[in-house]
C-alpha cells in the first residue's frame, strides 16, 4: 500500500480579503549560506536547450530521464554530465505557423516543450509534449544506447498544457493517466481527467495522492488534489483566491444520468495555512507526500507563497492525512442560498444528507444497499454532491501553523526524505527550492524549525521549477529554465570544526572522534564515538579551540585598513575587539559582515585585534575566535621628527614625478619635430618635413663631393660607405628609395614602429 502525491496549481486569480489568527512567528534564517562558487554540484546543460523542468528517474536503467524544450535526454544517475542519449521532439513547421498565426510568440511559444513522462509498466515511456499549442503524447523507449521515439502520437488534450507558462499535473496510476490541466487553446478551461477505458473528467484542476488500499470501511482507494482557485463562499467586492485539497475515488465510473463521465465523488474544502499579519491567504505551490508505514501515517508537506507584492512571507504547511478524511467522511456541506435573487450566499447546510454520503466511495454500507458501482448510486446523492461539492469545515495544518515561515524570495517546490540521527531517531528532512535559484535545507525539531543551509544552485533570476530525490543515493536534482545540477544531501565537509559540525543539527552530520572531523552518520557509527545533538545543539563535548595566531599588519597613517573576518554561521554575532576591549560602530570603526573597517587610522589604531563570533543554541553561548591582527604603523615606530622627514620626501618624490613627466613630454615633442614620430592628425606634415630635409641633405652631398648621376643607384644598398656618410644618410635610411627612369629621386615614407 503506498500514497502518491503529485501537485499542480492551476488559475490563481484576483485578490482576497481574510486575516490570519496566529500569534507571532519567527522568520527563520539559514545558518550557512553556500555560494553558487563552491556548492561542488554536478551541472549539466545543452547549447541551444532550454527549460529542463520534467523529469523521470529510472534506477532501473541508471538514468535520469530528463524532458526540456524540443529534446529528452537521457543521463547518468550518478553523474548527470554524463549524457547517455538524446532525441529532439521539435514541433513542426506548420504547427509553428498555425501557432504563430493564433498570435503565440514563435520564437518561444510555438516550440514542443515536453511536460509528461511516466514509466508504463512494460518498461516504455509516456511522453507528451506542448507541440506549439498543438498537445501530443507519444511512446519513447530505450534500447541499445538510444532514445526512441515510436511515433504512435496520440491527442494530449487534456493530458498536457497547450501554454508552456501554465501550471499542470500529472501521474499514471495503474495504467491510468490522471491530469490537471487545461482543456482549451485559450486556458479557459481547468479540467482534471482520467483517461483510461473509461475516461471521467472535471472542470476542476488539481493535484492528487493515491491512498492506500486496506481502508477499514472497505472503500475504493482515493486521489488527493490540491490547487487554488477564486472562492465563492466569501462576502466581498473583490474575488478571493484560496487553497484547496479535494478528494476523488479511484474507481469512480460516472453516473447512470446524472453526471455521466464526470467524478461523482469530487468533495474539496479549503487548505489552511496561517500566518500573523497578512490580509490576504497565502496560495499552495506544491506537495509533497511523505509516508511511513501503514497509509494513515502519511503527511502532505505543502509551500505556500503570498498572493500579492505586499506580504514577502512563504511558508510550509503539514498535513495528516486522517485529519483531510476526517473532513470529508464526517464534515458538513456547504450550500448556495439566493439573495435578493442577484446575489449567492453559500452557509453551513444543516438538511439530512442522503443515502450513501455524497462523495463517499463505494464502500461495505453501500454494497449492503446493492450499490457496487457508481453508475448504481441514486439521483438524489449524486443531484447533491453535483450543486454542493464544497465543506464548510476547513482543513488545518498539523498544530494549525505553518513549520516554517521566512521572508525573501518565494518558495517554488519541495521534496521530504528521511535522516536517521546517530541516536537511531528518525527526522524528516525538507528540501525547498526558491525563486532565486537556492534551495533551503530545513529540519523541524520538536516544533522548532531549523535552516541549516541555503545552497544556491542557479543564478538568482533563475527560479528552481522540479526538484526530484533519489534516496538510494541520497542525491537531489534540481531543474531550472537554464539548467539542471545534482547534489549531495549530506556535504558534511562544509562543517569546519567539531563547533562548527554540532551547532549546524543535521542529522546528517556528526562530529567523529575517531577521525577528527565532520562524518556523514551510517550504521557503522556509535552514539560513544560521534559528537550529535540535534534537538538541543549542545556542544559541550566538544574541545576547545585555540586562538588564532596574530597576522602582522603595519599600515600608513591616515590610511584606511580593513581587516577580514567570515563568520561560519549567519546566526551568529561578531564581536571584535582591540586590546581585549570591545569595539563599536563609529567614525574610526566601522563592523562590515565580514570585516572591519578602520577610518583615517592614526597611531592610536595600532593594538591586537580579534574577531570572535558568539552563537546562542538553546540559551548556551559558545565563541569562536576566527581571526587575530596585530595592527602596527609602518617602520614599528614613528615619531615626530621621522613623520616629518616622511612627508617631505612625499613631496620630494611627487616633485620628482611632475619632473620626469615634463622631460617626456618635451621628449615627444621633440620626436615630433625631427619626424620621428608620428601623429595620425600630423602624418602628412611630418612626410613633408622628413621630403625637405633629405632634399636639403642631398644638396648638400653634392656640392661638396659631385658625383655622377649613375652612382645614386647604389646609394641606398652601399653597406661599406664610411661612418660619416652613414651619418649623412641616416634620416634617409628610414625611408625607402626610388629611382625614377629620369634619374631623380623620390621618396616613399614608411611607417614603421620598429624604428621609433
Amino acid at each position: 500500500m503506498f500514497l502518491l502525491a503529485v501537485l499542480c496549481v492551476l488559475y490563481l486569480w484576483g485578490p482576497a480579503i481574510l486575516t490570519g489568527g496566529l500569534g507571532s512567528i519567527p522568520n527563520s534564517i539559514p545558518r550557512k549560506t553556500v555560494p553558487i562558487t563552491s556548492n561542488g554540484v554536478h551541472l549539466f546543460r545543452e547549447e541551444g536547450v532550454w527549460n529542463y523542468t520534467t523529469m523521470l528517474l529510472r534506477e532501473d536503467l541508471n538514468m535520469l530521464i530528463l524532458g526540456a524544450r524540443e529534446a529528452i535526454f537521457a543521463l547518468d544517475l550518478h553523474d548527470i554530465r554524463v549524457k547517455k542519449a538524446m532525441v529532439k521532439w521539435p514541433a513542426t513547421s506548420q504547427q509553428q505557423k498555425d501557432c504563430s498565426y493564433k498570435g503565440k510568440d514563435a520564437v518561444n511559444d510555438c516550440k514542443n516543450y515536453i511536460r509528461v513522462i511516466h514509466k508504463r509498466e512494460d518498461g516504455r515511456m509516456y511522453v507528451c509534449g506542448t507541440k506549439a499549442f498543438n498537445p501530443t503524447c507519444d511512446y519513447m523507449s530505450y534500447a541499445d544506447g538510444k532514445l526512441i521515439l515510436e511515433n504512435k502520437q496520440e491527442d494530449g488534450k487534456g493530458k498536457c498544457p497547450f501554454d508552456p507558462s501554465q501550471r499542470y499535473t500529472s501521474e499514471l496510476v495503474d495504467g491510468a493517466l490522471y491530469s490537471a490541466t487545461s482543456m482549451n487553446f485559450r486556458g479557459s478551461e481547468p479540467v482534471m481527467m482520467r483517461s483510461s477505458e473509461e475516461t471521467i473528467r472535471t472542470e476542476f484542476s488539481s493535484t492528487w495522492l493515491s491512498e492506500g488500499e486496506n481502508s477499514m470501511e472497505g472503500d475504493d482507494d482515493k486521489i488527493y488534489l490540491f490547487f487554488s482557485e477564486t472562492a465563492v463562499e466569501y462576502d466581498s467586492y473583490a474575488k478571493v483566491d484560496v487553497s484547496r485539497v479535494a478528494r476523488v475515488c479511484k474507481g469512480d465510473l460516472g453516473g447512470q444520468r446524472t453526471l455521466q463521465k464526470k467524478w461523482t465523488s469530487f468533495l474539496k474544502a479549503r487548505l489552511e495555512c496561517p500566518i500573523p499579519n497578512t490580509n490576504l491567504p497565502l496560495l499552495v505551490q506544491d506537495v509533497f507526500s511523505w509516508c511511513h508505514g501503514h497509509w494513515t501515517t502519511c503527511v502532505f508537506y505543502a509551500v505556500f507563497t503570498p498572493q500579492s507584492d505586499s506580504s514577502p512571507q512563504s511558508a510550509v504547511c503539514a498535513y495528516r492525512i486522517e485529519d483531510i478524511r476526517t473532513v470529508f467522511s464526517k464534515g458538513k456541506f456547504k450550500a448556495p442560498v439566493p439573495v435578493e435573487m442577484s446575489f449567492v450566499k453559500w452557509v453551513m447546510y444543516t438538511g439530512d444528507l442522503p443515502d450513501p454520503r455524497p462523495g463517499a466511495c463505494i464502500d461495505n454500507h453501500a454494497r449492503e444497499m446493492s450499490i457496487t458501482r457508481s453508475i448504481d448510486l441514486p439521483d438524489k446523492t449524486l443531484q447533491f454532491i453535483k450543486d454542493k461539492p464544497l465543506m464548510d469545515q476547513p482543513v488545518q495544518p498539523i498544530g494549525e501553523r505553518p513549520l516554517l515561515v521566512k521572508r525573501g524570495a518565494a518558495f517554488t517546490r519541495i521534496v521530504v526524505t528521511t535522516a536517521t540521527a546517530v541516536d537511531g531517531s528518525n527526522h524528516q528532512v525538507m528540501f525547498i527550492g526558491t525563486m532565486s535559484g537556492s534551495v533551503l535545507k530545513a529540519v523541524n525539531y520538536d516544533g522548532e524549525m531549523v535552516i541549516m543551509e541555503e545552497i544556491q544552485l542557479f543564478e538568482p533570476s533563475e527560479p528552481v521549477k522540479i526538484l526530484r530525490l533519489l534516496n538510494t543515493t541520497q542525491q537531489l536534482y534540481v531543474g531550472s529554465e537554464v539548467g539542471v545540477v545534482q547534489m549531495s544531501i549530506n556535504e558534511c565537509v562544509r562543517y569546519h570544526s567539531c563547533l562548527d559540525c554540532v551547532l549546524a543539527r543535521d542529522p546528517y552530520c556528526g562530529w567523529d572522534l575517531n577521525y577528527n572531523h565532520c562524518a556523514t552518520i551510517n550504521s557503522t557509527h556509535r552514539a560513544s564515538t560521534v559528537i550529535q545533538s540535534l534537538r538541543e545543539g549542545n556542544a559541550s563535548q566538544c574541545s576547545p579551540l585555540g586562538n588564532s595566531k596574530p597576522v602582522n599588519i603595519s599600515f600608513f597613517p591616515g590610511n584606511s585598513v580593513k581587516l577580514w573576518c567570515q563568520l561560519y554561521s549567519n546566526l551568529a554575532q561578531v564581536n571584535w575587539q582591540v586590546n581585549g576591549r570591545p569595539i563599536t560602530s563609529s567614525n574610526t570603526f566601522q563592523i562590515l559582515p565580514d570585516s572591519l573597517m578602520i577610518l583615517n587610522a592614526s597611531g592610536d589604531a595600532s593594538g591586537l585585534y580579534t574577531c570572535s563570533s558568539i552563537e546562542t543554541i538553546s540559551q548556551r553561548k559558545y565563541e569562536i575566535q576566527h581571526a587575530a591582527y596585530d595592527l602596527r604603523l609602518w617602520s614599528g615606530s614613528v615619531t615626530t621628527e621621522s613623520l616629518h622627514e616622511l612627508h617631505n620626501k612625499q613631496h620630494t618624490l611627487v616633485a620628482i614625478v611632475v619632473l620626469l613627466s615634463l622631460l617626456l613630454a618635451a621628449l615627444v615633442i621633440w620626436n615630433l619635430c625631427k619626424g620621428d614620430l608620428t601623429l595620425p592628425c600630423c602624418h602628412r606634415r611630418v612626410k613633408d618635413a622628413a621630403s625637405k630635409c633629405e632634399e636639403e641633405n642631398i644638396n648638400a652631398n653634392q656640392a661638396q663631393n659631385p658625383k655622377p648621376a649613375s652612382s645614386m643607384d647604389n646609394m641606398n644598398s652601399n653597406n661599406n660607405s664610411s661612418g660619416q656618410q652613414y651619418s649623412d644618410y641616416r634620416e634617409i635610411d628610414r625611408l625607402s628609395t626610388t629611382v625614377g627612369s629620369s634619374g631623380q629621386v623620390s621618396l616613399r615614407y614608411i611607417d614603421d614602429e620598429s624604428d621609433i
